[in-house]
């Protein structure tokens, strides 16, 4: 269902598992890898139909990827930072597997996200019109005013992969999230869990945030500054830092 890359970094260290956002793929976390690589071991895995992820063969949900993330990484312990549809599914690993997780980081995410009828309506587009429809009101959600400009390149590929995403596993994908809500189940999410937002997102706010840190046992917020949707493509050290940070003290509540 997903596919993960071979770890990079130190033999021995602890490993990272790094989780994508809806329409994007590894290459979101480019920037940041090398950043946490000194200390860790770093993977990074792909949704169905994006970057090297499997063709979607039918209807699968965010719990699904959980537990196809849970099955792919090794028998060991791990840290998760996940953005978006990728911190959805590191709030299902911490409900679903909790013993495996160190600590996750939910980034740009909620605790649900959207509305059902809005995913069915993308779903829908994604089938009729292909990915490529999608690209400029992505684009828009995506980035923090200035950002594309900052970081051409990147920006660049991370809208190929949406182009490039198979259709039916990108629609797949907005079914999953229409069907993603797991507010009622934070109060059993044991492990330490930082909650991180774009100062611009207009998907996942402060608010979203907010509410998964004051209702999981052990949680704590941070601001990303200058980020929208996709802080480790915009702001790669900021993150790397907070990341660190909260992997290094994860017990630490603020």
């Amino acid at each position: 269902m997903i596919a993960l890359t071979a770890p990079v970094g130190p033999a021995g260290a602890p490993l990272v598992v790094l989780g994508p956002s809806l329409g994007t793929s590894t290459i979101l976390w480019d920037d940041v890898v090398p950043l946490l690589a000194d200390d860790y071991r770093v993977s990074a895995w792909d949704l169905p139909g994006h970057g090297a992820g499997p063709v979607a063969t039918g209807p699968f949900t965010v719990a699904d990827l959980a537990d196809a993330v849970a099955a792919a990484v090794p028998d060991e312990t791990f840290f998760y930072a996940g953005v978006s549809l990728g911190g959805a599914t590191g709030l299902e690993l911490a409900l679903r597997h909790g013993p495996r997780l160190r600590a996750a980081a939910i980034v740009a995410s909620g605790a649900v996200l959207g509305d059902p009828a809005s995913w069915a309506d993308r779903a829908a587009q994604a089938r009729a019109q292909s990915t490529s429809s999608l690209i400029i009101g992505s684009a828009q959600r995506w980035f923090a005013p200035g950002s594309m400009a900052r970081r051409p390149e990147l920006s660049g590929r991370l809208l190929h992969v949406l182009q490039d995403a198979d259709d039916e596993s990108y629609a797949r994908c907005c079914e999953a999230l229409g069907a993603y809500d797991v507010r009622s189940s934070l109060g059993r999410v044991e492990v330490p869990v930082l909650a991180a937002w774009g100062a611009f997102d207009v998907v996942a706010s402060e608010e979203k945030a907010i509410e998964i840190a004051g209702g999981v046992v052990r949680g704590r917020t941070a601001r990303i500054d200058d980020a929208g949707h996709l802080p480790p493509a915009e702001q790669p050290e900021a993150v790397a830092s907070l990341l660190r940070s909260f992997f290094a003290s994860p017990e630490e509540t603020r």
